[in-house]
């Protein structure tokens, strides 16, 4: 009886949900066709004609696939869904086809503040510089740059800060949040075991600060991060790197002013920048600009393919990596194999690009994937892209692939692995006044709990399963690369790697981006005439909105409230649901 209420009650409540959710959207779509006001800036249009400027603002994550909108439609609903970010896969495709577009003269960056991994940056800096390559041109304007946000628009011909905005520039810096004297005060004891004297993930558990080995490593990666931007910023700006440098150093950029003419052409507001686009596509001062945005931007594909065309099919793996099958930023060990195996299955399928961008996770889930990637591997080519990172777990899902491209600023290697125990009897004791007490059927029944401290024995026990993987792990990547599992290990170890120095030790094939692995696919697969499939396919939009966790909901709520410090609440919320071996980067690297 219990169970027929309980069953009865919640599909009314759904009903009433559902309900409520289909009067909100009917009221909005009415709202945006028949009043409220017009946020619209007067030059802006909704498709595009000829002389049309795309507008594309940089404000954000930058994800690698672009979430289905459910409202998208329906006029100012749209920002009713939450959209997760920028979809790099769909700025790629709508730039490059921008190049070719005719009533496309150029593009207006106007940049707020974004939200990405530097390889994804790199990627979207990569498709703008193609597009110049056609002879259009590409402004840029802010209020205000940030590094990566800078980086990103010195691509651009003319680049414009406004006269009382602010530029920064001061070099990169990482930090790393410890842990161990709060533990030790809280008198919660952590256990430890690892393989990889890199494997820095464990060091906020065990120190206050870096050890030498994980300061080397961060200082390595972290560096030519920094030198690949100076390079590039170098040459489109005309400008030394030893300059870059020494205006870093020496706080150069205080004011808007002390920026012009090395970092930016003009220090204007944006109706000026405005006035600068018309001069550039010769429309009069009093007539409108052709601005169209982004989002709005639907080009028609000119390439015609036919129906029966072969596929290759674009694979997409972002997140921490765990067992079951995950969430929307989480790579589940079953849903992912399982979107292999059918691309795998799939006579039309000719090739797969495996997109990843994962710190890592699981090992247990790690191997699962790999698996199902030795096996597609056998029946058609299978290419990694890496995206901003790709490193322990990550690079583990990757070694098997016949061919693999990253960024120069990819994160990647971190070959090690290692597992937690929390031991809070203490804190439970000392702190709370609670005891504990246990009955075991065998002497170690209650071994892996949070609740002693393990033994002698034990702690052999749970260090051999450790070094167990760790050797499987470098015999997956020596077998791989067709390397030695001696060389892996020498390369291993946990130590961290950017894809151009990885390039150097051979953890990846080529330096590039997703178009660039999608390139060599139809080349691998001898393609002429094909289509490109992404997978997993995305639940139906109100699927998605309606289906969310309630824990996913709760971490929107938490993150909008916490703002920036909601980086160290997820890093303790990991900690505290690690379980088994992981190989995975430090739970966070926060670099700026």
């Amino acid at each position: 009886m219990k169970q027929f209420f309980g069953a009865f009650f919640g599909s009314v409540i759904g009903i009433i949900l559902a309900t409520i959710i289909a009067v909100v959207m009917v009221v909005g779509v009415v709202k945006s066709s028949f009043g409220g006001p017009d946020t619209k800036d007067e030059d802006e249009i909704s498709t595009a004609k000829e002389n049309t400027i795309l507008k594309l603002e940089l404000d954000g994550p930058i994800i690698d696939r672009e979430k289905e909108n459910p409202f998208k439609e329906l006029g100012e609903l749209a920002s009713f869904a939450d959209k997760g970010g920028i979809g790099l896969n769909v700025m790629l495709d709508k730039i490059n086809k921008a190049k070719t577009d005719d009533k496309i003269k150029g593009i207006y960056l106007y940049s707020k503040h974004l939200e990405a991994g530097f390889a994804n940056i790199e990627e979207l800096r990569n498709a703008l510089e193609d597009f110049k390559k056609s002879g259009k041109f590409i402004y840029s304007y802010a209020e205000f740059y940030g590094q990566k946000e800078y980086y990103l628009v010195s691509v651009a011909d003319k680049i414009y800060l406004n006269p009382q905005g602010d530029l920064d520039w001061k070099g990169l810096s990482m930090s790393l949040m410890f842990f161990k004297n709060a533990f030790e005060k809280l008198g919660v004891e952590v256990q430890v075991f690892r393989h990889g004297k890199f494997k820095s993930a464990v060091e906020p558990f065990l120190l206050d600060k870096m050890s030498a080995s994980n300061r080397i490593q961060s200082e390595t990666f972290l560096n030519s991060i920094w030198n690949t931007m100076l390079a590039q910023i170098a040459k489109d700006r005309k400008i030394s790197v030893e300059e870059l440098n020494k205006m870093a150093n020496t706080l150069q950029i205080r004011f808007p002013e002390d920026a012009v003419g090395k970092l930016v052409d003009a220090a204007i507001y944006e109706d000026e920048v405005i006035a600068e686009l018309k001069k550039k596509v010769g429309v009069a001062v009093k007539d409108k600009l052709n601005l169209l945005e982004f989002e709005k931007y639907e080009p028609k594909d000119k390439k015609v393919v036919a129906k029966d065309a072969q596929k290759i099919a674009i694979i997409y793996a972002s997140g921490s990596i765990s067992s079951g099958d995950g969430g929307d930023d989480e790579i589940g060990s079953d849903a992912l194999a399982r979107t292999i195996k059918e691309a795998r299955l799939n006579d039309k399928i000719k090739a797969i690009v495996l997109r990843v961008n994962s710190p890592g996770g699981s090992a247990l889930a790690s191997d699962v994937i790999w698996r199902e990637v030795v096996l597609a591997k056998k029946e058609k080519p299978v290419i990694v892209s890496m995206g901003n990172l790709a490193a322990s777990g990550g690079y583990y899902i990757s070694c098997a692939a016949d061919h693999i491209f990253a960024q120069p600023n990819t994160i990647t290697g971190s070959i090690g692995v290692f597992g937690l125990i929390p031991n809070i009897q203490k804190a439970l004791d000392q702190k709370l006044g609670i005891t504990v007490d246990t009955v075991n059927t065998n002497l170690h029944s209650d071994v892996g709990g949070a609740l002693r401290s393990v033994s002698a024995s034990e702690y052999d026990y749970i260090q051999g399963g450790v070094e167990r993987v760790y050797d499987i792990f470098t015999k997956r990547v020596a077998e791989g690369r067709k390397m030695s599992q001696a060389d892996v290990d020498s390369i291993g170890q946990g130590r961290v790697w950017t894809g151009s120095d990885a390039l150097k030790i051979n953890l990846v094939d080529e330096l590039g981006g997703l178009n660039d692995a999608i390139a060599y696919a139809v080349k691998k697969a001898k393609l002429t005439d094909y289509k490109l499939v992404e997978l997993p396919k995305q639940k139906s939009p109100f699927d998605a909105f309606l289906g969310k966790k309630e824990s996913e909901l709760e971490s929107r709520l938490i993150k909008k409230n916490l703002g920036i410090s909601y980086t160290y609440f997820k890093q303790l919320q990991k900690i505290v649901n690690v379980k088994g071996i992981q190989a995975r980067l430090p739970f966070e690297m926060l670099v700026e």
